[in-house]
């Protein structure tokens, strides 16, 4: 396992483990890490010491590391769960809807969706907070 001081385009710094370079070098290459501030895909190392776990010497704090993870990703399947049962899903329309709860005051509902970081900016800088959720597999 090896940990990795992170920054994204938006110079939002953050950490993440990965099994080894490599996994970290393939993750990035897809677009599937993100900014866990601004959801941001555009994820470079920052300048750092890297923490490097020895596997034989570590099982303990890996044990550890991959219960933290199970309890997290458990935490996240429920907040799925809850939001997929309380709240209209309104796909990709999710810019358009939002905006006619957040200016229509008597039409307040809860929705959710998908938008594009640009999308996610333009809300911003119209004061429309958002929250962006790690949309969590079900299955595995």
């Amino acid at each position: 396992m090896i940990k990795y001081n992170l920054k994204c385009h938006n110079d939002h710094e953050f950490e993440s483990w990965f099994s080894d370079s490599r996994e970290y070098e393939k993750l990035n290459k897809k677009t599937l890490l993100e900014c866990i501030y601004c959801s941001s895909k555009k994820i470079n190392k920052s300048i750092m010491a890297p923490t490097i776990l020895n596997l034989k010497e570590n099982n303990k704090q890996i044990e550890m590391i991959n219960r933290d993870f199970k309890d997290e990703k458990n935490k996240l399947l429920n907040l799925r769960k809850y939001i997929e049962k309380n709240f209209d899903y309104v796909g990709k329309n999710f810019s358009k809807k939002v905006r006619e709860v957040y200016y229509d005051k008597k039409n307040k509902k809860a929705i959710y969706g998908t938008t594009t970081p640009n999308e996610r900016e333009e809300l911003a800088e119209e004061g429309i907070d958002l929250l962006s959720i790690p949309w969590v597999n079900k299955d595995n």
